[in-house]
């Protein structure tokens, strides 16, 4: 990796799309993927579950309501949602312009 690649301002990678979510990788190699996903007000990511990988997301900006298994909750800046592997999880829908840092490890 270059040293700019090592040092990254989130918020200039954040990139947006009218129609669906966007994804941005920061990070990618077998043992660890890190991304940004980026919402406009309304968009959804759909529940779903990894076999075997754990997930973060941390709210970066924005608020979004999210799903983790059984359970429904709100998160604004500075939340963290984990889900471990398994566990069903998505976001519900993004209540305004929402950015989150997006970390599985092991990679996808």
């Amino acid at each position: 990796m270059s040293a700019e690649e090592l040092l990254q301002h989130l918020p200039v990678r954040a990139a947006f799309r009218r129609d669906t979510m966007a994804k941005v990788d920061c990070f990618r190699s077998p043992r660890l993927l890190v991304g940004l996903n980026c919402f406009e007000a309304g968009q959804a990511q759909p529940v779903h579950a990894h076999a075997g990988a754990d997930k973060f997301y941390l709210v970066v900006s924005g608020k979004a309501r999210f799903v983790i298994g059984e359970r429904q909750a709100e998160a604004g800046p500075g939340d963290l949602i984990l889900a471990p592997a398994g566990v069903p999880h998505g976001v519900e829908t993004a209540l305004e312009r929402t950015v989150l840092l997006v970390g599985m490890a092991p990679a996808p």
